[in-house]
């Protein structure tokens, strides 16, 4: 969690960088928050999916919904606070995060 905050915070401050502060440690902060959260979160939820699929969909859906939630979250955050380049901001920290929610429910289907 604390990686995610730095990693995916440092991208969301350097996403912003062009704007005066505070808006780029403003961003920072709001999305290093929210992905050490959100890391956690999207664990719950494909733990909690898993078991009730299989097939096809048990390899698609977890994950979709991991992203979906991802810029669900991201993205009402970062508007609400104000922050001026979201969809830079997002594009990093989405990815990240659907692609490590694809792996580890890849990895869960298969140990089953």
């Amino acid at each position: 969690m604390a990686g995610g905050f730095v990693l995916m915070g440092g991208w969301a401050v350097w996403a912003n960088s062009a704007y005066p502060m505070p808006a780029p440690v403003k961003a920072g902060l709001i999305q290093g928050a929210l992905s050490a959260c959100i890391t956690l979160l999207l664990k719950t939820v494909i733990e909690r999916l898993l078991p009730h699929l299989s097939g096809i969909p048990a390899l698609i859906l977890p994950p979709l919904a991991c992203a979906v939630l991802s810029i669900t979250l991201l993205s009402l955050a970062h508007l609400a606070a104000g922050t001026p380049k979201v969809i830079t901001t997002l594009a990093l920290p989405v990815t990240v995060a659907t692609s490590y929610a694809a792996l580890y429910n890849f990895r869960l289907r298969h140990a089953q």
